[in-house]
């Protein structure tokens, strides 16, 4: 079980960890624990899967992959499941997630995302995918990105708000 240090700790590591020689000790000065607490309660909400993975966020439209784009795919309810692991498995899929439908206007409920240097290059990774995953029978569109007005990570509290367990 998790508590209001946990829930602190995760405030304090949402945006990443500090710049320095000891990120770890930076933290705990910030909770008032120590250095060890603070590595010991990130493993426990690791293995708790809390927290899925630490990694580095990278801008990749500054590194020049310019040509992004959002497929959405009208699939049957009964084969999301399989084809969304499926098209997972591919090294191209950045994001691949359902969401209901949105009536007959908007009939599609599984997305993915593929970030490409170039339109051509997402295209071929399109048609690799379409043949690949047997989705030639589908609903589908591709949406490529025109503009970018902001793109983060997700955001669960502020730092200096707690987050409170859910009740219910």
């Amino acid at each position: 079980m998790i508590d209001a240090v946990d829930y602190q700790l995760i405030a304090a590591v949402q945006h990443g960890l500090p710049i320095t020689a000891r990120p770890y000790a930076a933290i705990a000065a910030q909770l008032g624990i120590g250095e060890t607490e603070v590595i010991e309660r990130l493993q426990v909400l690791r293995q708790l899967g809390l927290i899925k993975r630490w990694g580095v966020v990278v801008k990749h439209r500054q590194l020049g992959y310019q040509a992004n784009a959002m497929i959405v795919l009208d699939v049957p309810d009964q084969q999301v499941e399989a084809l969304g692991r499926q098209i997972s498995s591919y090294a191209f899929i950045n994001l691949c997630y359902q969401r209901p439908r949105q009536g007959e206007r908007w009939p599609y409920n599984l997305y993915c995302m593929i970030h490409g240097k170039s339109r051509d290059t997402v295209l071929q990774q399109w048609a690799e995918l379409v043949t690949g995953c047997g989705l030639g029978g589908f609903g589908k569109e591709i949406l490529f990105s025109r503009r970018c007005f902001k793109q983060r990570g997700a955001v669960y509290q502020s730092a200096a708000q707690q987050l409170e367990p859910a009740h219910g």
